[in-house]
């Protein structure tokens, strides 16, 4: 597959998902949209991940380009195209699909489980209770005709499927140590108090092990969503 990757910082860039890319295959390019606002045509590419940053859907005074981007989005779903989104990515699926993108009553940045929905499509189901990466403070509703498929304690909806070609996710499943450090060191004025904030120490602590449980369940969905 020719994949075409959407970063909007330069801090949260492809993580895992490169790794998956890699031993499939599969060639990746990535775009720091926030450089240049050049999309290339679609046509040239079979599938596109949609990455993270710290702005929302609804920042489009300060970044004209999520405009062209929503739109650029909204064609490669109509099309057929396969695209999973990440953080901002999910939630910019979901606005282009009709959603609504909306404050969460609580920040959520730190490791904490995710579980399957009620009725999740087997080929996209998780481990009943898988602990993932989350940094984010909004959240989006499910659009029509896309199922829900997984949620946490403090967000109902932690991803979607539609079709099975475009995959949100709220969460970080994508996320290494190289990723969660870069991450940390642009974002830590985030980590303050809150019910589910956890601080800068105990975010770096979380051993190799939850990241490798939660890489492969992100490859597992990702083999569904390639095919």
């Amino acid at each position: 597959m020719e994949i075409l990757c959407i970063k909007h910082i330069g801090f949260e860039g492809p993580g895992a998902i490169a790794q998956w890319a890699q031993r499939n295959g599969h060639n990746l390019v990535v775009l720091p949209i926030y450089q240049s606002q050049h999309l290339p045509s679609p046509e040239k590419f079979d599938a596109f991940v949609i990455m993270g940053g710290p702005m929302s859907v609804h920042n489009e005074a300060e970044h004209p380009w999520l405009v062209k981007e929503g739109a650029y989005i909204r064609s490669a779903i109509a099309s057929g195209k396969h695209v999973l989104g990440v953080c901002l990515g999910a939630q910019l699926i979901a606005h282009v699909m009709g959603g609504k993108v909306t404050a969460g009553t609580y920040k959520e940045i730190g490791w904490f489980p995710i579980q399957p929905t009620e009725g999740c499509p087997t080929e996209f189901t998780i481990p009943e209770s898988l602990k993932v990466l989350h940094w984010h403070g909004e959240t989006f509703s499910i659009p029509s005709g896309a199922q829900p498929i997984a949620s946490s304690a403090a967000y109902a909806n932690q991803g979607f499927i539609y079709r099975s070609r475009v995959l949100a996710l709220q969460c970080h499943l994508e996320m290494t140590p190289e990723g969660l450090a870069l991450l940390a060191a642009a974002c830590s004025h985030e980590l303050v108090d809150g019910p589910y904030i956890q601080n800068l120490e105990r975010l770096k602590s979380e051993p190799t092990e939850t990241y490798e449980k939660m890489n492969e369940t992100l490859f597992q969905l990702l083999d569904n969503w390639s095919l």
